[in-house]
Formats: structure tokens, C-alpha cells, sequence
């Protein structure tokens, strides 16, 4: 029988993307509206990506340009790299080390499909201590996610079985959003309450009771 694949995006699923954006915008803009500067942030990086493939940490730099103009804020040249050299720092969640480690002792292959760029998902793969079989990241396939190609490029390199294969995430408009559409099971890893009528295999807050949703969604 074929190998079961669970795909993982990283920043938001496994890796605290919103403390660390927020983080890092509050260092360059502590005078700011945190909330309103990160959910400018959020509507901004996506524009920046759209239908192209350059590295993250150049989307993440272009992203915070754009803010500053928006705002009329100062953004040094010397800040402009701010948050990709923060990243590596961005934190792990607690759930993630031994959620990771029950799926491999169940005989799950791991996989890490990720709008990032190859250093820096490796910063957090250190971090997270738990090893991976595959990472696909948006910076080496010139595409980023809600595009399709991370999953083209996971299918193709792999050859996994459909069948045998769920996708796991937090993000409703990167990645649960495509899943539908390409019809491919994603269980939402729901850490901020939200809602959606997204069609999802399963919803979870954090990764505690993966392993066994997964097992139920894939029978070994």
C-alpha cells in the first residue's frame, strides 16, 4: 500500500506568523495601531505576491515599503530586511513538536508546502525539531499560494496517492480555499476563531488531536 503524505503550511499552522509580524511591526512602528498596521500587513503581502516568483524575504520587504508609503511612515533602508531577519526568531507553537512527532510514529510522511523562501523555512524546521521528508517553498516553484503550484509540485515530486494524502492548515484564503477547489481533503487548523462555510475534511484549534483525525480521514 502507498505511503500516507500530510502536506503543512508553516507560518500560521506550525510557526506563530501573526506574533511574529506583529512583533516586528511594532519594533519599526511603535507609535502605530498594532492591529491595524498587521491587518494591513495581511491585505498587502498577498497583492505583492500575486502572480509572482520572488524570493519572501524581497515580498516581505516590498510589503512593508508599500505600508510605509500608505501610511506616510519612515521606513529606513537599513529596515527594510527587518522582518526576514526576524523570522527565524518567530515562534514555534507548543502543539507542533509533538503533534509532528506522534504523525511520524503513526507512519505518516511529512510535508511542508510554504509561501517562503528555502533559509528561512529551514530556520523554522530547526526551530520546530522535527524532520520533514519534502518541503516545497514559493521562491524555488515561482509561485505562491493560493496559486496551485505548491500542490502540483508536492504531487508531481512525490507521486503520492490522492487518496492517501490530507493537507493541513491554518490559512482560509492560502491554502483551505484552494484545497476545495482542487478538491483535495484539508483539515483548518482554526487558531484564531474564526468562522468559515469553506468546505473542510476537519477543524481543529491546534495540532493535539491530529494524529488521530488524520487516521480516521486515512486508515493505515
Amino acid at each position: 500500500m502507498s505511503d500516507r503524505w500530510v502536506s503543512f503550511d508553516c507560518y500560521g499552522t506550525l510557526v506563530d506568523w501573526l506574533g511574529g509580524i506583529r512583533t516586528a511591526l511594532a519594533r519599526l512602528w511603535p507609535d502605530q495601531d498594532l492591529d491595524d498596521l498587521a491587518a494591513t500587513y495581511h491585505r498587502v503581502e498577498p497583492e505583492v505576491q500575486a502572480g509572482r516568483g520572488i524570493a519572501y524575504a524581497a515580498v516581505m520587504a516590498e510589503t512593508l515599503e508599500r505600508i510605509a508609503a500608505e501610511r506616510g511612515l519612515d521606513l529606513p533602508e537599513d529596515q527594510r530586511g527587518a522582518l526576514a531577519v526576524s523570522l527565524p526568531a518567530w515562534p514555534v507553537f507548543p502543539d507542533v513538536p509533538p503533534g509532528l512527532t506522534e504523525l511520524r510514529a503513526r507512519g505518516w510522511k511529512l510535508a511542508i508546502l510554504s509561501n517562503t523562501d528555502a533559509e528561512l523555512l529551514d530556520a523554522s524546521l530547526l526551530a520546530i525539531g522535527v524532520p520533514v521528508d519534502l518541503r516545497i517553498v514559493a521562491s524555488e516553484i515561482g509561485s505562491y499560494k493560493p496559486a496551485f503550484g505548491h500542490w502540483e509540485a508536492f504531487f508531481r515530486t512525490t507521486g503520492a496517492d490522492r487518496a492517501r494524502h490530507v493537507h493541513v492548515a491554518a490559512s482560509l484564503f492560502h491554502d483551505v480555499e484552494p484545497c476545495a477547489k482542487l478538491g483535495l481533503p484539508c483539515v483548518w487548523i482554526n487558531r484564531q476563531d474564526e468562522t468559515s462555510d469553506l468546505p473542510r475534511a476537519g477543524e481543529l484549534t491546534d495540532l493535539s488531536a491530529l494524529a488521530e483525525t488524520l487516521d480516521r480521514l486515512v486508515p493505515a
